[in-house]
């Protein structure tokens, strides 16, 4: 069983049908839940998707392929909020790119993003693509 981040732009990738990352994102979900791994979000995940523009009744949409047991809420603390505000300014990288990756760290998840910026974050924790785990 492993734990997983998914970057919110993977998310999108599977809820928009987005071409062939769109289907890589939704193999993974698949995975994931075939093998009973886990997928963490948190109010992180749900800020940026309502700064999309979507609605509650959407972002439920966007989680709802997951079962309840696959999936699992973790919280932000004060020092992680700190550590990445600290992160960000050093690799000049977005807060929440930095956040995204604590928040995987603290919780031994495997980050999944296609991101450029995370490329700067592989010394705090694995990073993979979506096509480098189905």
């Amino acid at each position: 069983m492993y734990i997983y981040n998914l970057d919110t732009s993977i998310w999108l990738d599977y809820y928009e049908k987005r071409g062939i990352n769109g289907k890589h994102a939704l193999k993974l979900i698949i995975k994931i839940i075939y093998e009973n791994s886990i997928i963490i979000y948190s109010d992180l995940h749900l800020k940026e998707l309502k700064n999309l523009g979507y609605s509650n009744d959407e972002i439920n949409d966007v989680f709802y392929i997951v079962k309840s047991t696959n999936i699992k809420k973790v919280y932000l603390n004060k020092e992680q909020l700190k550590e990445a505000k600290k992160l960000s300014y050093q690799k000049k990288i977005p807060r929440a790119d930095a956040l995204h990756a604590i928040l995987a760290r603290d919780n031994n998840a495997i980050m999944i993003s296609r991101d450029k910026h995370f490329e700067k974050l592989r010394n705090i924790v694995e990073i993979k693509k979506p096509e480098d785990i189905i």
